[in-house]
């Protein structure tokens, strides 16, 4: 299927997604690095390729308490998806975890990131192709800064080519349309991306023990 026919359908179906309580809950809004998590959690911005994806892999794992579909590290503020897909923001599809360091680290998060996406293609994962699919680290302090940097020269071990993941500060995280929240739980049986893209690649990293089996 063509790319920009599989974009129309998959923002078709999202239009006419059923929305659980949880997605219901997600409300526009602007995050800055300031603004803090509920008491006990940390918080992380992960972006590698479709934000479907990598919530639909980060939310997997224990301890994470919330993942959000969002944008981020663009220069506009209050972006759309049409947007961001139109590539005049600067903005990269990311999502806004925040976990229990007690039971899963930031270390741990960016481990499974790695997993989640190839770091070494610019601006591209698989068919899907622009800036907003880059992939990025959006820090929230000095230590994550620091984390991020030692976990991707470590990874770099693992590749062949060069890692292209952007690490910086994060400015504001904007949330995404209620319509992209929890897309995958919720449209992964009837949606041909979710089908081909995302559940091959969350049965891939079951199979290696990455994320649990649900």
């Amino acid at each position: 299927m063509k790319l920009h026919a599989l974009a129309l359908l998959t923002t078709t179906l999202a239009a006419f997604a059923p929305l659980s309580q949880a997605a219901e809950n997600v409300k526009p809004q602007a995050i800055s690095a300031t603004d803090k998590p509920a008491p006990g959690l940390e918080r992380a911005v992960l972006g590698g390729g479709c934000f479907w994806c990598i919530e639909a892999i980060i939310e997997r794992l224990d301890g994470v308490k919330d993942a959000v579909s969002g944008y981020a590290g663009g220069h506009t503020a209050n972006p759309t998806y049409e947007d961001v897909c139109a590539h005049t923001t600067g903005h990269a599809e990311v999502v806004l975890v925040d976990f229990d360091p007690k039971v899963i680290s930031y270390e741990k998060l960016l481990d499974v990131f790695w997993h989640a996406h190839d770091p070494t293609t610019l601006n591209r994962q698989g068919h899907d192709v622009g800036d907003n699919y880059r992939s990025i680290i959006l820090t929230l302090s000095d230590a994550q800064k620091a984390a991020a940097e030692k976990s991707k020269a470590a990874e770099q071990k693992n590749w062949n080519e060069p890692i292209v993941t952007q690490i910086e500060p994060l400015k504001t995280f904007f949330t995404a349309e209620v319509s992209h929240q929890d897309y995958y739980r919720l449209n992964g049986n009837r949606n041909p991306y979710c089908q081909a893209v995302i559940r091959t690649k969350v049965a891939k990293l079951e199979s290696k023990g990455i994320i649990p089996k649900k």
